[in-house]
């Protein structure tokens, strides 16, 4: 059996100098983090415009020296966002990011896709509509700027988002035909409050998508009183055991980035995760 790389987010550190970043992370043995610039450097200005082959590169070497791969670039913008001036910007942002992404060493970078809701107000019977031709508009523009520069956009689905069920997502990957495309998945996120439909929701994602995922974000479902809450991996209410054999059989060593998570709790859950995936 393949063995399963957990990583994590890279600011699961904090925001630090790029070297602290590093050496922090590195004492956790993470194989690879998710990095999201603006959130993890504190000492280097990766705001809009600032990105060059040369700054990619020397983050990039970085975060090899220590022994860690950069799996994925985090650049989550609202690609529904109502404000076309702001919509535009976090579009050219996220272009930005496609556009060096290989000199950071990374093959992806990837977004989630704004709340369902954001036209209700505007429009009470046709919000849904509205809201998923947005999305498919950006999507197509930042598909076609991926594939210029040979990455993944990576999309998340989350169950009160514009794709909040693997469904949307097919239909999505079916109305922009692009290889450049793939799937981020992230069981908890699609289960939401639904957690009795888990096992259906997540076998209906590997049934529809497993063909087109190229990361997995992991982490647990709690129960407190009568709210659902997320948290570290292995000890909640979510089918993990069998979430990761499914990941053996489908998507054998993807990427399993650890969310809701501590650096410290780390090593324990890796080791859980490991006896629970044999």
């Amino acid at each position: 059996m393949f063995i399963i790389r957990y990583g994590t987010l890279a600011h699961s550190a904090g925001c630090l100098p790029l070297q602290t970043l590093t050496s922090t992370l590195q004492a956790h043995d993470i194989s690879f983090v998710q990095l999201a610039l603006s959130k993890a450097i504190q000492d280097i200005d990766t705001s809009p415009g600032k990105l060059s082959p040369g700054l990619a590169n020397y983050i990039g070497e970085q975060f090899d020296k220590a022994g860690i791969r950069i799996g994925v670039l985090g650049c989550y913008i609202n690609p529904v966002h109502p404000d076309p001036v702001v919509r535009r910007a976090e579009i050219d942002r996220f272009k930005e990011h496609l556009q060096f992404a290989r000199q950071f060493g990374a093959p992806m970078v990837a977004t989630e896709t704004g709340d369902l809701h954001t036209f209700q107000e505007m429009e009470s019977y046709r919000y849904e509509e509205i809201g998923w031709e947005t999305l498919r508009t950006t999507v197509e523009e930042l598909a076609e700027e991926a594939e210029k520069w040979g990455v993944f956009l990576g999309i998340e689905g989350v169950s009160t988002h514009t794709l909040s069920t693997p469904q949307k997502m097919r239909r999505l990957l079916d109305e922009v035909p692009s290889s450049s495309i793939g799937v981020v998945f992230d069981p908890c996120n699609w289960i939401g409050d639904d957690v009795s439909r888990q096992d259906e929701i997540v076998d209906s994602a590997f049934s529809l998508l497993g063909d087109r995922m190229i990361l997995a974000h992991l982490k647990d479902i709690y129960l407190e009183g009568n709210h659902i809450r997320h948290g570290k991996a292995g000890q909640g209410l979510f089918h993990t055991a069998e979430f990761l054999q499914k990941l053996q059989t489908f998507k054998p060593m993807i990427d399993v980035s650890l969310e809701e998570i501590t650096l410290p709790e780390i090593r324990e859950t890796v080791a859980l995760l490991t006896a629970l995936g044999k």
